[in-house]
């Protein structure tokens, strides 16, 4: 049987090498929830049970988990977007697991599964841990992404307040609008979760009809996180820029832009964000649907896309 080690309020197994021929691979459900929190948590990843609960509300048959012994060790989400292309996230195996195949196993349940659906296109955000994995099965490179990090001190980050002028329903339908020609296809279903659990963090700058740019977030396990981000240019994106660090609280910020961006690089180091780490946008298939990246600033999360 696997052994807990508790390391701080975070849960690890300490599984035998000879337990890893049980491995049993099935469809997640809510009961796994837990699990996956426990797994993102041990990676440093910033979801939280909500952000869970939205892979199983839009693809309930297309997320898995790898199980040893009754203990969930490894997981991978799928979502398709108007079958269009499909996305893959959520690629976890514990660590004490790691090296015996269970990734490669879990990833290609994936890939079956959207395969299955007769979805020509995959798309992917990959570490440069897991990206020599993708390319072995037919990944190729889209464009870089890097993750930014703004750290507050508690006296620095701005009071709670539910005094900002919330997005009206017809200015968030043309939001939505928007991000279909900027994402590539719709995901409204995800973006209206965004704004239903975080209202406040929804902001669009419009230039008379035409759209200048809009903004959501989220508020994650430690940091909230400001994406989609897209502006049409410096002074659309300095303003949903500046929207965010007011309406956020937390002392810790992250954005995931587009390392083309120099627009969106800039004020972010202006601001005294800096530089994490690196990930990859790829893609397996025909990219029919690449949207408009040139006028994004930052993705949703490499989860979403």
């Amino acid at each position: 049987m696997a052994k807990p080690v508790t390391s701080g309020m975070i849960v690890q197994f300490t599984i035998p090498f000879e337990t890893l021929s049980a491995m049993r691979l099935r469809t997640m459900t809510k009961l796994d929830l837990p699990a996956g929190v426990r797994l993102n948590q041990i990676a440093g990843w910033n979801q939280t049970a909500s952000d869970w609960e939205r892979f199983l509300e839009v693809s309930p048959e297309g997320c898995f988990v790898a199980e040893l012994n009754g203990q969930v060790c490894g997981t991978v989400t799928t979502i398709s977007f108007q079958s269009r292309f499909a996305w893959i996230g959520m690629v976890l195996v514990d660590p004490q697991c790691r090296g015996r195949g269970m990734g490669t196993n879990l990833l290609q349940r994936a890939i079956r599964h959207v395969d299955d659906q007769k979805i020509s296109t995959l798309k992917l955000d990959a570490t440069p841990q897991g990206k020599p994995l993708y390319e072995k099965l037919g990944f190729v490179a889209e464009y870089e992404i890097e993750r930014w990090t703004l750290r507050r001190s508690p006296t620095d980050a701005p009071k709670a307040s539910g005094h900002h002028e919330l997005t009206s329903p017809a200015l968030l339908e043309s939001i939505l609008k928007t991000d279909r020609d900027v994402f590539g296809a719709d995901r409204s279903f995800l973006l209206k979760s965004l704004h239903q659990d975080a209202p406040d963090f929804t902001v669009g700058v419009w230039n008379g009809s035409v759209p200048g740019g809009y903004a959501l977030g989220r508020r994650g396990l430690f940091a909230d996180q400001l994406g989609p981000w897209m502006a049409n240019g410096a002074p659309s994106a300095r303003h949903l820029l500046e929207a965010f660090l007011a309406r956020s609280s937390r002392e810790t910020i992250v954005v995931d832009c587009l390392k083309s961006n120099n627009i969106a690089g800039d004020l972010l180091r202006s601001c005294a964000f800096t530089y994490s780490r690196p990930l990859t946008r790829m893609y397996r298939g025909p990219n029919d649907y690449p949207g408009r990246p040139q006028v994004l600033c930052a993705i949703l999360g490499p989860e979403f896309g």
